[in-house]
C-alpha cells in the first residue's frame, strides 16, 4: 500500500488537548507517567516488574481464566502460545479495549487492535528478552446498548433492537437472526460477502451472547497475529480488584484525586470527558447494572431495595465480587491491576479520560500505564487517488470542512483571481496614511476615517464573495466532482474510520485487508495516516 501522512494537529479533527499531548507540552506532563517513545519501555517494565499486581499468584488467576474463555473456541498456536506466555514474569500486555459493538462497529475498531498488535513486535524486536502481548479488553460490562447495537453500511444503519438491561456483554443474542437476513441482502454474493455472512452467522447467530459472540469474531480476524481477547467480567479477576474496590468504597479515593485533577485541566482551559462519582462502581445482577450511592451511612443500589450496611457490604463483596463493576473511572484502574500491562492504546477521547487519572492510580498504588493514541487511517482505492490527481485535490485539502474545501478548490482552478487579500492590504495602508494626516490636522476627523475604511474593506469582500459565487457557478461539474470524491471519503463529512463498517473494505479486498493494514500502520509514528489500495 503507498502511504502518506499529515500530522494529527493539522487534520483539525482531533481536539487541541490530544494534540497538545502528542507534542508533549510541558503543561500537561504532570497528568501522565512515560511518554511512549520506544526507549521509555525499559523502565516501564523495570517498574511493572516490581508491581505486586504481576506476582506469579496473579499471573495464574489470569491465565486459567484466559483458559476457561477460550475453551469453546479454535484457538491459533500463536495465540494458545501467547496464554501460556502469560504466566512467565518476562512476559508484559499491551492493552486495547472497546466495546462490544454489533459485527465490530466503526472501521478504527480495526486500528486499534492493529496499532497493539504491530506494537508488540515492534518491542520484541528492541527488547528480545521480553515477550509481549496484544491484548483486546472487551466492555462486556458497559451498559449502553444504545451506543453498539448497530454499525453503518454504506450509509445505511444496520439495527439490533432488543429490550435486554444490564451489562451488555449477557445479552442473548435473540433477534440478530433478523439482522443476519437484513446484512445477507445488504452484502450481496461473491466469495468476500460470503465470508462476512459466515462470520455475522457463527458469531450472532451460533453463540448465547454478546461476549461470546464479539470473542469469536474477533478471534476470527486476528488469531493469526496471536491476539487474546479478554473478558474480565470474571470472579477470579474481580477477586484480584477487591482490595482496590474496598478503598473505592470506603474511602471513595477516586472522586477526591480525579476531581482535583480535573479542577489543574480546567485550569489549563481543557475540556475534561467524564466526571468522577462519589462512589465510581455498580451493581451488577440480573439484568441490573446500577450505581452504589452511600445515602446517610446506608450503601444502595440506586432506584432498588438494594441495600446494606458498611460491614454488611464489605463482607458481600469478599463473597460475591463479581456482583461488584467499576465505571469508566475505576476500568483502566482494574484493567492495571490484573494484566502485567505496559501501555494502553486508545482513540483521542479514551487518551483524555486517561490523561485525568493518574492521581488514582497513584493513591491506590498502581503503576500508571504508558498512553498511545492509536492509528488513524484514511483508505483510498486506487480510482480514487487516481481521481483526486486528476482533479489536484492534495490529501491535507481532503480534509478541509466542506465550506473551505469548495472555495479552496474555485480558487485553485480560476482562471481569475478571487483572492482580494492583498487589496485588502493595500487599501488598510491607504488607511493608515489618512488616519496619520487625520492625527496632525483634527483629531475628531479620526472616526469619519475610520468608518470608510471598515465601509471599503466590506464592500472588496463583499466584491470577492459574489465573484466566488459567480465562478461556484461556472465550474460547477469540477467542484461536484470533487465535493463527490470528498464525501465518498469522508462520509457525512466525518472521518471514514468513524463511519464506515470494516466489511464495506473486506467486500474490496477480502482477505488482503488486514495483513495489509498490518503491513503499512506504524503504531508510534504519531501521525494520521493516508493509504492507498
Amino acid at each position: 500500500m503507498p502511504t502518506n501522512n499529515i500530522p494529527f494537529r493539522e487534520t483539525n479533527y482531533f481536539s487541541n488537548f490530544i494534540c497538545d499531548y502528542l507534542d508533549q507540552k510541558p503543561e500537561l506532563k504532570d497528568f501522565y507517567h512515560r511518554f511512549p517513545d520506544l526507549e521509555n519501555f525499559e523502565a516501564q517494565i523495570e517498574e511493572k516488574r516490581q508491581s505486586d499486581h504481576v506476582s506469579e499468584s496473579h499471573r495464574k488467576i489470569l491465565v486459567n481464566t484466559l483458559k476457561s474463555q477460550y475453551k469453546n473456541l479454535e484457538t491459533s498456536d500463536l495465540t494458545a502460545e501467547h496464554i501460556e506466555l502469560l504466566n512467565s514474569e518476562n512476559t508484559f500486555s499491551i492493552t486495547t479495549g472497546h466495546q462490544l459493538n454489533l459485527f465490530t462497529g466503526p472501521l478504527y475498531f480495526l486500528y486499534k487492535i492493529i496499532s497493539t498488535i504491530n506494537l508488540t513486535k515492534q518491542l520484541k524486536e528492541t527488547y528480545p528478552n521480553y515477550n509481549f502481548v496484544p491484548i483486546y479488553w472487551m466492555a462486556s460490562e458497559d451498559h449502553d446498548f444504545e451506543e453498539i447495537n448497530y454499525f453503518n453500511f454504506k450509509g445505511k444503519k444496520i439495527q439490533w433492537n432488543s429490550k435486554q438491561t444490564g451489562a451488555v456483554g449477557h445479552f442473548n443474542t435473540e433477534g440478530l437472526d433478523d439482522v443476519f437476513n437484513v446484512i445477507s441482502s445488504e452484502f450481496g454474493a461473491g466469495k468476500n460477502a460470503e465470508q462476512l455472512k459466515a462470520w455475522f452467522k457463527e458469531a450472532y447467530l451460533n453463540h448465547n451472547n454478546l461476549a461470546n459472540a464479539t470473542r469469536y469474531l474477533a478471534n476470527e480476524l486476528f488469531a493469526d497475529y496471536g491476539l487474546v481477547i479478554l473478558d474480565a467480567d470474571d470472579r477470579d479477576l474481580k477477586r484480584l480488584f477487591v482490595p482496590q474496590m474496598k478503598k473505592e468504597l470506603v474511602e471513595q479515593v477516586a472522586f477526591e484525586t480525579v476531581s482535583e485533577t480535573n479542577k489543574k485541566l480546567e485550569d489549563l482551559e481543557l475540556k475534561i470527558q467524564v466526571n468522577p462519582r462519589e462512589i465510581n462502581l455498580f451493581y451488577i445482577k440480573d439484568g441490573l447494572r446500577e450505581r452504589i450511592v452511600n445515602i446517610d451511612d446506608e450503601f444502595q443500589v440506586l432506584d432498588t431495595d438494594i441495600s446494606w450496611s458498611k460491614s454488611e457490604l464489605l463482607n458481600h463483596l469478599d463473597e460475591s465480587p463479581e456482583r461488584f463493576s467499576p465505571n469508566v473511572i475505576m476500568r483502566p484502574l482494574y484493567q492495571e491491576v490484573i494484566l502485567p500491562n505496559l501501555c494502553y492504546i486508545g482513540g483521542g477521547g479514551e487518551m483524555i479520560y486517561w490523561l485525568q487519572l493518574k492521581s488514582n492510580f497513584e493513591a491506590q498504588n498502581v503503576t500508571f500505564p504508558m498512553l498511545l493514541l492509536r492509528n488513524s487511517v484514511l483508505v483510498k482505492s486506487e480510482k480514487q487517488a487516481e481521481k483526486q490527481e486528476k482533479l489536484n485535490i492534495s490529501d491535507k485539502d481532503l480534509f478541509l470542512d466542506r465550506h473551505a474545501f469548495i472555495n479552496k478548490k474555485v480558487r485553485k482552478i480560476s482562471n481569475i483571481d478571487i483572492d482580494f487579500s492583498e487589496q485588502i492590504q493595500h487599501l488598510e495602508s491607504q488607511f493608515k496614511n489618512l488616519f496619520e494626516l487625520a492625527e496632525q490636522t483634527d483629531k475628531s476627523f479620526h472616526g469619519a476615517v475610520k468608518a470608510q475604511e471598515v465601509k471599503q474593506i466590506k464592500g472588496l469582500k463583499h466584491l470577492e464573495k459574489r465573484l466566488l459565487k459567480a465562478q461556484k457557478k461556472k465550474l460547477a461539474d469540477q467542484i461536484e466532482r470533487s465535493t463527490e470524491l470528498q464525501e465518498q471519503l469522508f462520509p457525512n463529512q466525518s472521518l471514514q474510520e468513524r463511519t464506515i463498517n470494516f466489511s464495506e473494505l473486506y467486500l474490496e479486498y477480502g482477505e488482503d485487508l488486514i495483513p495489509a493494514l498490518i503491513k503499512s500502520l506504524e503504531p508510534l509514528r504519531g501521525k494520521f495516516e493516508i493509504l492507498t489500495t
